[in-house]
């Protein structure tokens, strides 16, 4: 905090999966051979993993599939690579594979899973059945959880009333308020609301009425296509059981929509009313 009620913004940054960043060198140092190995080794790694931890015969098992497989494969480049830069992730990549990196990053979440949940280990913490779950859930929880934050970046970004720039994010917050207040239409991104402006809102759907899945379709449309997995899960989920969507057509208090939209959003919610 300098002086009365100023404070310094912060600065939101786009931090891409390491492995991304490190494909993205192929532009300003091509190499067609490399670029063709790299891409039929990560084709081999996601079909391996949607059959092993997801689904491979479901369109939604291949692309949460590939986002393990670059999740495995970045953790294993930041493990080895801490602190060299991305184009020396594209030579370890072609030097040693990026089966490589992805078993490095792999033996890392297998390592925390072999933790036990607490103090006291039970016979369930030996048992290789539940050893192997608790690996898999502990792995697809870590790659989801980076992907939830970098659609949550990318949400605050571009929100439709300028940037969001708080160092505190609550990633869950951001995309539960994107979604509900897609409904509206038109591809407004809303990423931070306060009462005011959700009042708008409520007032804007009870009179227009509008079709809420051509609402999320905007949505998604502007969205790029490397968040569409969290996303679209996230859509189906709110479509299902969002009380705010559900309640905001018929005449529930215009205090208790707010109330209910306070648990969806958390601190990424401005209540005060201006």
């Amino acid at each position: 905090m300098i002086g009365d009620g100023y404070m310094l913004p912060a600065i939101v940054v786009e931090n891409l999966p390491r492995l991304t960043r490190a494909i993205q060198q192929l532009a300003a140092h091509p190499d067609d051979d490399a670029a063709y190995a790299l891409a039929d080794e990560l084709t081999g790694i996601t079909a391996m993993v949607a059959e092993k931890f997801t689904n491979d015969r479901t369109a939604d098992g291949i692309q949460k599939a590939l986002q393990l497989t670059v999740g495995g494969v970045s953790l294993g480049l930041d493990h080895v690579l801490l602190h060299e830069g991305d184009l020396a992730a594209l030579d370890f990549l072609v030097e040693h594979g990026a089966e490589h990196a992805f078993q490095i990053g792999f033996r890392l979440v297998k390592e925390l899973s072999a933790m036990p949940e607490d103090a006291l280990v039970g016979e369930y913490d030996t048992d290789p059945v539940y050893a192997a779950r608790r690996l898999r859930d502990l792995f697809v929880d870590i790659c989801q959880t980076q992907a939830i934050v970098r659609l949550a970046g990318w949400l605050r970004r571009h929100n439709t009333e300028g940037p969001v720039s708080d160092a505190d994010l609550n990633a869950e917050g951001v995309i539960a308020l994107a979604i509900i207040f897609a409904i509206e239409g038109g591809g407004r991104i809303v990423a931070r609301t306060g009462q005011k402006d959700f009042e708008r809102f409520v007032k804007s759907v009870r009179k227009n009425k509008p079709d809420y899945e051509e609402g999320w379709a905007a949505l998604v449309a502007k969205v790029p296509v490397q968040h569409h997995p969290v996303l679209l899960e996230r859509i189906d989920s709110y479509r299902k059981t969002c009380t705010v969507i559900q309640n905001i057509k018929g005449r529930t208090a215009m205090k208790t929509l707010f109330a209910e939209l306070e648990n969806y959003a958390g601190s990424e919610l401005d209540a005060d009313y201006s």
